[in-house]
C-alpha cells in the first residue's frame, strides 16, 4: 500500500496528497507534518521506513470538504486520491487513482469560493518586453486573453484581475514583484508551445481555426491560453464542456487604471486590505452573486465605448421612469448562482441542492421576460431574448428533485417519489421492512412465550432476534446464534435471513438506481449547457443594471452627459463612499476643466478635503465610464483614456524602495504615459525630500503636465506653485476653505477659486493631540521664521543671503512666499552673517573657511 502511495506522491511532490483509506483520507511523511500544523490535527505514526516511524495524519472522508477549504484559503493545493477498486474482490492493495486536484485558482465547489468575487487562474508568457496573458474562471467558464507591452501594464492587469494562481514559464526571467505573489506556479517551457496550444484550443472548441475568435495573431497570449487549458484539464480530471470560447480583451477599449490608481481609489479593497468603505461596498447591492461579480468587473475595467455606455444609461433611466426596478429585483432575488451551478453540472460535481436551486431559478425566467417585454429599450430587449425560458428542464427538475434534498447524493433520498417506478418499488421493499419486523416480533413472542423478545437491525450484523441470557433455555430449535453480548444473545431464523437478503438488496439497488437517475439528469442538463450559460450571463447583466438603477434612486445620483469633447464639468459633486460614512452632511463641490482650463493647483490645510475632492472627481468619472449615474447634480464628461493617481505615502521595504522612491516611481509612470485625454490626480508631490528639492520636483512635474494638457488636479502645500497660472493660461488656482476661531481651525470643505492664504499646520497638529508645550514652541519658532523671512525680503540681499534668493528663484521663478513656507537658513549662511572680516587674522580667516566648508558639506 505504501509503494502505491509513494508512486502517486512522486507525481505530485508539491501538493498535499489526501490518500483514501476506508472512511479516512490519510497523509504521510512531510505532508502529514504540514497538514497537522496547518489544520491543527493530531500527528501520529504507522509502520516504519528506514527504521523510523512513518508520520501520519488523517481526516474523516465525510468531513474532508471543510479541511480542503481551509487549506486552499491558505494557498495550498490538495490532490484527492480515491479508491477505485472493490475491497471485496481486490487482491492486495485496493487500486487508487487521483480523482482531482484542488488548487486555489481552479475551484468550483461552492464551499471553497467567495460568491461575489471572481476566482481566476492566469497564465503568463513573455518575449522580451511583450507579455501574453490568459485568464480562466473555471467556476463559470469565462476564458479571455490579451497582450501588453510593458511591465507596468502587466502589473496593472494583475492588480485588476487579482488571480488566485499565476502560471509562468520557468525559462524566463520575471520581475521581483511577480515572483513574490502567492499562488505562483512555475511550469516547463513545453507547456507554452504555440502548436500544442492551438491544437488544444481547437479541440476544446470544436473548431479548425481560431480566426473566428479574433485571436489568431496573438501568439504570446495563445501560448498562455494553451498552458492554462491543459492545467485546468490536469486538475479537474474530466471534460470541460462549459468552456465554449475565447474572448479577446483590448486595452484601448477600456479606461486604463494602473496598480497604484486601483489601490488609491479603493475600488474593491481599502488601503488596509479590507472590503469595508470601498466603492464596491456602496455600489454593489445586486440580488444575485453573478450580477455582483459582473458589476465588480465593470468597476475594474471601465469602458470607452460611447454606444454601449449610452445604452446602459438609457436602460437605467427607463427602469427609473417606469418604476420597474423594485419589481424586477424581487423576481431576481430567488435566482441562485446559475453561472457556477452550470459549471458544476459540466464538471459532474453538481450537488442535489444545486439542481433544486437551478429548477427554482428557471421558474423565474418567464416572469422576468414578461416584465422586460413592457420596457422599450434595445439593451433590455436583447437581455430578455438571451434570458429565454426552459419550461421542459424546469418541469423535469421540479419532478425529479425532492423538496429540500440532502447535501450529497451519497446516501440517497434525493430523487422525488413518483419520478421513477423502479425506484419507488425498490424503496417500498425497504420502507415496509419496519412493518414486517413489528409483525415478526409479535409472532415470535407469542410462539416462544418470551415477552422481552426484540427484533432489531444494525449495519454491522444486519437483522436479529435478541433474547436475554435468562431465556437461553427457551430458545426454539430453528434459532441460529448470530452474536453474543454481555447480557443477551442475538439469533437469526431462516425466515428472517431470507427477508434480510431481500431488504438489503433492495436498499442497495435503490441507492444505485438513484445515482443512475441523478447522472442521467446531469447528462440532460449538459446537453443544454450553451443556452443556459447565455441565459446566466444575461441575468447577471440585468441584475447589474437594475442594481445601478436602484442605487441612483436611493443615493440621489444623476445621469451624466457622456461625449467625446475636451470637458470635465461636475456640478455639486460628492464622494460616493465618504458621504455614506460621514456623520455630518457632505459638502458638495463643483469642478470645471475644459480646453481653456486643464489644471487646478489645489491648496488648503491638511484635513481640509483636498484628497476627498480629488478622489471624488476620479470616482465620478469612473462611474460614468461604466454607464452608471453619478453622485452629482449635473455632469458633462468627455471620455478619458486613463486615470492616474499619486496620493498618500507608502514604502516598499521588501523591494528596497523608500517612501520617496515609491512616490517618484509613480510620478515617473504618470509623466511618461499621461496624454491630453488622461485624468491625473497628484497629491503632495515632493514632500519626501528636502524643501528645495521637493519644491523643484513639484514645480517641474506640474509644468510638464501643464504642457501636456492632461486633465490635472494638483494638490500641494508648496505655495510657490500657485504662481503657475502666470506661466500657463490654462492653469488655475483653487483652495479648500477653512477659518480660525479662538485659536482653533474650522474646516469648511468648500472649494473656492484662488490660492489659500495659509496652511494651518500648527492648528491641525493641535487637533491631532500634540502636547500643548510643543504647540507653543512651534508657534514661537514660526514667528521667528516669519520675522526672518520678512527681514530677508525687506533688505537687499548680501552676498550670503543672495544664495537663498537664487535657490528660491531657480525653484519657482517667482518671489519667495515666506509667510506660509518659511525655511530655516543654511548653517553656513548663518555663520557667514555672524563674521566680522575686519577683525580676523589670516590664520583665523583660514580656520573659518575650513569651518564653513565643513558646514556646507554636512548640510548637503
Amino acid at each position: 500500500m505504501m509503494q502505491q502511495y509513494l508512486r502517486i506522491k512522486a507525481q505530485h511532490p508539491r501538493e498535499l496528497l489526501f490518500y483514501r483509506m476506508g472512511d479516512f483520507y490519510e497523509l504521510f511523511y512531510d505532508d502529514a507534518k504540514r497538514a497537522a500544523r496547518l489544520l491543527d490535527i493530531t500527528l501520529t505514526a504507522r509502520g516504519q521506513s528506514a527504521g523510523e516511524p512513518i508520520p501520519m495524519a488523517g481526516i474523516p472522508y465525510h468531513a474532508a470538504e471543510g479541511y480542503v477549504a481551509r487549506l486552499v484559503r491558505m494557498g495550498e493545493s490538495v490532490v484527492i486520491c480515491e479508491q477505485v477498486g472493490d475491497p471485496a474482490t481486490s487482491k492486495g492493495p485496493v487500486e487508487r487513482q487521483v480523482a482531482r486536484i484542488v488548487t486555489p485558482g481552479t475551484l468550483s465547489d461552492e464551499a471553497f469560493l467567495e460568491d461575489r468575487r471572481d476566482n481566476l487562474v492566469v497564465a503568463l508568457n513573455r518575449q522580451q518586453q511583450q507579455f501574453g496573458l490568459a485568464l480562466l474562471d473555471i467556476s463559470s467558464g469565462r476564458f479571455s486573453l490579451l497582450e501588453v507591452n510593458t511591465e507596468e501594464a502587466l502589473q496593472s492587469e494583475l492588480e485588476r484581475l487579482q488571480p488566485a494562481e499565476v502560471l509562468i514559464g520557468d525559462e524566463h526571467s520575471w520581475p521581483d514583484w511577480l515572483l513574490k505573489r502567492q499562488g505562483l506556479r512555475r511550469l516547463p517551457p513545453w507547456h507554452f508551445e504555440l502548436d500544442t496550444a492551438t491544437r488544444l484550443l481547437n479541440s476544446q472548441f470544436g473548431t479548425r481555426s481560431l480566426e473566428g475568435f479574433g485571436c489568431a495573431h496573438l501568439s504570446l497570449a495563445l501560448c498562455a491560453a494553451g498552458c492554462l487549458l491543459q492545467y485546468a484539464k490536469d486538475t479537474q480530471r474530466t471534460a470541460l464542456p462549459h468552456i465554449r470560447g475565447l474572448q479577446v480583451e483590448n486595452r484601448s477599449e477600456a479606461v486604463i487604471l494602473d496598480a497604484a490608481t486601483r489601490r488609491n481609489l479603493e475600488l474593491e479593497r481599502n488601503l488596509n486590505g479590507g472590503h469595508e468603505h470601498t466603492l464596491a461596498s456602496v455600489i454593489d447591492q445586486c440580488m444575485t452573486p453573478m450580477g455582483s461579480r459582473l458589476l465588480r468587473r465593470w468597476l475594474q475595467r471601465p469602458l470607452r465605448d460611447l454606444s454601449r455606455l449610452r445604452q446602459r444609461q438609457q436602460s437605467i433611466q427607463l427602469l427609473l421612469d417606469t418604476c420597474s426596478t423594485s419589481h424586477i429585483q424581487q423576481l431576481l432575488e430567488p435566482i441562485g448562482d446559475v453561472e457556477r451551478i452550470l459549471a458544476r453540472v459540466a464538471l459532474r460535481s453538481a450537488r442535489p441542492r444545486d439542481l433544486e436551486k437551478l429548477g427554482l431559478s428557471l421558474a423565474q425566467l418567464p416572469l422576468l421576460q414578461q416584465s422586460l417585454s413592457e420596457l422599450d429599450s434595445p439593451l433590455l430587449q436583447q437581455l430578455a431574448s438571451a434570458i429565454a425560458s426552459f419550461p421542459t428542464l424546469q418541469q423535469l427538475l421540479q419532478r425529479a428533485i425532492c423538496t429540500n434534498p440532502p447535501v450529497v447524493i451519497r446516501d440517497g433520498g434525493v430523487i422525488a417519489e413518483g419520478y421513477d417506478t423502479e425506484l419507488d418499488e425498490l424503496r417500498g421493499l425497504s420502507e415496509h421492512a419496519g412493518d414486517y419486523l413489528v409483525q415478526l416480533e409479535l409472532r415470535e413472542r407469542e410462539r416462544t412465550g418470551i415477552s422481552t423478545l426484540k427484533v432489531g437491525y444494525n449495519r454491522v450484523h444486519g437483522y436479529y432476534i435478541e433474547l436475554g441470557r435468562a431465556q437461553a433455555s427457551q430458545v426454539p430449535a430453528d434459532y441460529i446464534r448470530r452474536q453474543t453480548l454481555k447480557n443477551a444473545e442475538r439469533y437469526i431464523t431462516p425466515e428472517l435471513k431470507e427477508f434480510e437478503d431481500k431488504a438489503l438488496s433492495a436498499r442497495s439497488k435503490a441507492l444505485a438506481r438513484e445515482k443512475e437517475l441523478y447522472e442521467a439528469l446531469l447528462d440532460i442538463l449538459a446537453e443544454h449547457l450553451g443556452p443556459l450559460q447565455d441565459s446566466a450571463m444575461a441575468l447577471a447583466e440585468l441584475d447589474a443594471l437594475t442594481n445601478l438603477a436602484e442605487r441612483a434612486d436611493s443615493l440621489n445620483y444623476h445621469c451624466p452627459e457622456l461625449n467625446d469633447s475636451d470637458e470635465l464639468y461636475i456640478a455639486g459633486g460628492r464622494h460616493p463612499v465618504v458621504e455614506q460614512v460621514s456623520a455630518h452632511p457632505f459638502v458638495e463641490n463643483s469642478l470645471r476643466l475644459d480646453t481653456d482650463r486643464r489644471m487646478l493647483i489645489i491648496t488648503g490645510p491638511n484635513m481640509g478635503g483636498k484628497s476627498t475632492y480629488m478622489r471624488q472627481t476620479a470616482l465620478i468619472v469612473l462611474l460614468a465610464h461604466i454607464g452608471s449615474f453619478v453622485p452629482a447634480r449635473e455632469a458633462r464628461i468627455g471620455l478619458v483614456d486613463r486615470i492616474f493617481t499619486r496620493m498618500g505615502s507608502s514604502d516598499d521595504l521588501a523591494g528596497g524602495r523608500s517612501t520617496f522612491m515609491v512616490e517618484m516611481t509613480e510620478t515617473a509612470n504618470i509623466l511618461h504615459n499621461a496624454s491630453r485625454q488622461s485624468l491625473v490626480l497628484m497629491d503632495e508631490v515632493g514632500r519626501g525630500t528636502s524643501t528645495f528639492d521637493g519644491l523643484s520636483l513639484a514645480w517641474a512635474a506640474a509644468s510638464w503636465l501643464a504642457e501636456q494638457g492632461a486633465y490635472t488636479l494638483f494638490a500641494t502645500h508648496y505655495f510657490e506653485l500657485t504662481a503657475l497660472p502666470e506661466q500657463f493660461n490654462h492653469v488655475a488656482n483653487v483652495h479648500l476653505s477653512a477659518t480660525e476661531h479662538q485659536d482653533n481651525i474650522i474646516f469648511l470643505h468648500e472649494v473656492q477659486e484662488g490660492p489659500a492664504s495659509q496652511s494651518y499646520g500648527i492648528q491641525v497638529a493641535k487637533l491631532a493631540g500634540v502636547p500643548t508645550k510643543v504647540i507653543a514652541e512651534a508657534r514661537h519658532k514660526l514667528a521667528q521664521l516669519e520675522q526672518h523671512s520678512s527681514l530677508s525680503q525687506a533688505t537687499p540681499p548680501s552676498s550670503a543671503s543672495s544664495t537663498t534668493a537664487a535657490a528660491s528663484t531657480t525653484a519657482t521663478s517667482q518671489p519667495w512666499q515666506g509667510d506660509m513656507f518659511a525655511v530655516l537658513p543654511h548653517p553656513a549662511i548663518e555663520a557667514l552673517q555672524q563674521l566680522d572680516p575686519d577683525n580676523l587674522t589670516p590664520r583665523q580667516a583660514l580656520a573659518k573657511l575650513y569651518e564653513l566648508q565643513a558646514l556646507a558639506s554636512a548640510a548637503k
